[in-house]
């Protein structure tokens, strides 16, 4: 990534609806330059896919927890194929330390998160698990404050 592709990813977050022509005038480059970077952006894997925007609480899925999974070292590929088809497992981090994987979920309730937990500590090759349920997100993630770095190089 250049000064530029950041400076693209800049404009876009700060006019999300914005046309793909208006982003070009607004950074003084050739529409046909944006359009090739963000394809070749997407491609490569630099920008994800816009349902990461939406809030889960909005889906009714305001409760959110860190599950802390601990795999049996010859079933790690079935546990992680099966806790990737639980709809509200969110993300996932194999992680060193105690636990091998770290596991965003998010529920609507407490009951609803004790039925998830429950789906996770039957995946195969779960040995245990800790859930730590999160009071509130101090702050959310955040990649602007890297991208402007970028934007100055």
């Amino acid at each position: 990534m250049d000064s530029l592709d950041a400076k693209i990813l800049l404009a876009i977050d700060d006019e999300p609806d914005a046309t793909a022509l208006a982003l070009a005038a607004r950074l003084g480059i050739a529409r046909n330059t944006l359009s090739s970077r963000l394809q070749r952006m997407q491609q490569v894997g630099a920008l994800r896919e816009f349902t990461r925007r939406v809030d889960p609480a909005f889906l009714g899925r305001g409760l959110v927890a860190f599950v802390s999974i601990a795999l049996s070292q010859t079933s790690s590929p079935r546990a992680m194929e099966t806790l990737r088809g639980i709809p509200e497992v969110v993300e996932m981090h194999s992680t060193t330390g105690e636990a091998d994987l770290l596991v965003k979920v998010v529920a609507r309730d407490t009951a609803d998160l004790h039925r998830i937990t429950g789906r996770i500590v039957a995946a195969p090759g779960v040995t245990r698990t800790s859930t730590a349920i999160s009071l509130c997100e101090e702050m959310p993630l955040r990649i602007r404050a890297l991208i402007e770095e970028a934007a100055q190089d």
